[in-house]
């Protein structure tokens, strides 16, 4: 696949969220290509996180600016909004949730069933 192919597959739409004053997010920018490139460096510019989603980006780019998400999409844009809350949590304050999710359960134990190495000196 060319450069070219590259630009042309990329897809990007920007979502905006009014809980006050909306039922579900809206699509305020939409794109492929060079607009999705556009769309993505403002992104960044602007210090706004970035998912991505191949899949849901080419269904939310069929859709018309201002359009609220459709209901079947809801529980995909949940799983963005709960990336997004997640986004700025430290390593350490992921560890923190990580363990008091876990049922009471000596150190060692609890640092083997979330997948870390447990560090003995700290406490």
């Amino acid at each position: 696949m060319s450069a070219f192919d590259d630009v042309l597959n990329q897809k990007a739409v920007a979502l905006s969220y009014d809980e006050e004053g909306q039922a579900a997010p809206v699509i305020v920018a939409s794109g492929v290509g060079y607009m999705a490139r556009r769309i993505i460096q403002a992104a960044k510019d602007n210090g706004v996180p970035i998912y991505e989603d191949n899949s849901l980006a080419t269904v939310l780019t069929q859709l018309d600016l201002g359009t609220e998400i459709p209901e079947e999409l809801y529980a995909a844009i949940v799983d963005i909004y709960v990336y997004f809350l997640n986004y700025g949590k430290t390593k350490k304050e992921k560890e923190k949730a990580e363990e008091k999710e876990l049922p009471d359960q000596p150190a060692e134990e609890a640092g083997e069933a979330a997948g870390g190495d447990v560090d003995e000196t700290s406490t």
